[in-house]
């Protein structure tokens, strides 16, 4: 059975995965953050994809412990080339990529992040899934899930719910 691409992550109610200073100082101490079934949902995940700046990111939050470690993690740069212990870097087409990844048997392969990376695959229609928790709270400005472009894409809502101060919206993606 093919793999399913899914985006898993939290937002800002007006759509910010951080800061413009990547700060996700908003999002720690939500009432509910424990309890949105992370490991349930990190158990059925095969492969890790990322941008470079996400990866930056990841290496800045947890500077002593890779929190991916045991999956295959494929981080997408434009400089950075070959692999080090927790990754291998991607300098080819995203889309191109990711639908060689998806063409392999498998469950998910979790898309960590999102902007430009994530707009080239929903260009490509490539995504399948969104599980995504919005946090109650308005922050202005920051970095956005979704980057402005060309990439329109139809959903399905097929659940919601409730993780005290969160709300999780799963959508799937029509064909």
């Amino acid at each position: 059975m093919e793999s399913k691409l899914v985006f898993y992550g939290a937002i800002s109610l007006d759509g910010y995965l951080a800061r413009e200073d990547h700060a996700l100082d908003w999002l720690f101490g939500t009432e509910g953050e424990a309890e949105t079934g992370y490991q349930a949902f990190y158990d059925s995940v095969d492969i890790i994809l990322m941008g470079r700046n996400t990866y930056d990111q990841i290496a800045i939050l947890s500077p002593d412990a890779f929190p991916y470690e045991g999956k295959p993690c494929y981080v997408f740069s434009r400089t950075l080339k070959g692999e080090n212990e927790h990754v291998t870097f991607i300098n080819e087409d995203i889309a191109d990529f990711a639908k060689s990844l998806k063409e392999q048997e498998g469950k998910r392969i979790w898309m960590v992040g999102g902007g430009e990376v994530l707009q080239h695959l929903l260009r490509a229609k490539l995504m399948d899934e969104f599980i995504i928790q919005v946090a109650p709270v308005i922050i202005g400005r920051g970095i956005p899930l979704f980057v402005p472009g060309d990439q329109e894409n139809e959903l399905t809502l097929v659940d919601v719910r409730r993780y005290k101060q969160f709300a999780e919206l799963y959508y799937l993606r029509k064909s």
